[in-house]
């Protein structure tokens, strides 16, 4: 039977797997909640584009967003927020106008 500390015959310590394991899944989970709110805000540019036949604004709102993503991902202060801005003014714009 295998221990639970080797794989493919390679021995990982408890200590350095788990600080290394905690910063992949934190790093993993910012980037999921990043790219969700950019994937929203396409969703989002898509309908003002189809519903309000804006699509200039709806370029526009794909690369604000894409912007936003690359910001919130450099700034980790900013993280989600930043996409969130950029969904929260295309749901004004399209109730709103």
């Amino acid at each position: 039977m295998a221990e639970s500390d080797t794989v493919a015959g390679h021995t990982y310590s408890p200590a350095m797997d788990a600080k290394t394991h905690e910063q992949t899944y934190r790093g993993f989970v910012r980037f999921v909640e990043i790219a969700t709110g950019v994937v929203i805000c396409w969703v989002l540019a898509l309908a003002i584009g189809g519903i309000r036949e804006a699509w200039l604004l709806a370029i526009v709102g794909v690369i604000a967003s894409g912007a936003a993503g690359a910001v919130g991902a450099l700034a980790p202060a900013v993280g989600w927020k930043a996409p969130l801005v950029v969904g929260i003014l295309l749901v004004l714009y399209l109730f709103f106008a």
